[in-house]
């Protein structure tokens, strides 16, 4: 099955999501007061998949290669930043916030990670397999090569909005 392509973002509603956010939680704006809107995967059924593990299962980090956010012109995270996460047909779902930010190569990328970043059976073993897959899929696709030596972004985040899938410890904020 060929993957299909994820469709664009609904910025007015990721917008509306981020004013409704930003209105009940105006303290965590201290930190940043902009978003970006953003969503995992490379494809309309990743992107669906990765975000279910987010709002109703245990994926609490992310990786992503430093050149993909060169490629797409955009700054790197920053911890108290926050993302509207949408799925693959573009429809915002939640509010992630960034809590903590650590660049490694390939091999430096731990179990806890790993564990952290709740797919597949949540080893090191799976998740060097499945990125490798991923890294390798991304980079061909702008013309470049993956190596294990490339600097990825390795990202904690909370989700904090909407409230009912919000992480208790981060409802707050």
């Amino acid at each position: 099955m060929t993957p299909t392509l994820p469709r664009p973002f609904d910025r007015r509603a990721a917008q509306a999501m981020w004013d409704a956010y930003a209105a009940a939680h105006p303290q965590a704006l201290r930190t940043s007061d902009t978003f970006s809107v953003d969503r995992f995967g490379d494809s309309l059924e990743l992107a669906n998949e990765l975000l279910e593990v987010v709002i109703n299962g245990p994926k609490r980090a992310t990786a992503t290669l430093a050149a993909e956010f060169r490629a797409a012109g955009e700054p790197l995270p920053e911890i108290g930043s926050h993302w509207v996460a949408c799925d693959g047909n573009g429809t915002p779902r939640a509010i992630l916030r960034t809590i903590e930010l650590r660049v490694a190569t390939f091999p430096e990328v731990d179990e806890r990670f790993a564990w952290d970043e709740g797919e597949d059976d949540r080893s090191l073993e799976s998740w060097r397999v499945e990125h490798r897959r991923y890294f390798e899929r991304t980079c061909a696709a702008r013309g470049e090569s993956f190596s294990e030596q490339d600097e990825i972004i390795l990202e904690r985040f909370a989700v904090v909005w909407p409230p009912e899938v919000a992480d208790r410890r981060h409802h707050a904020q």
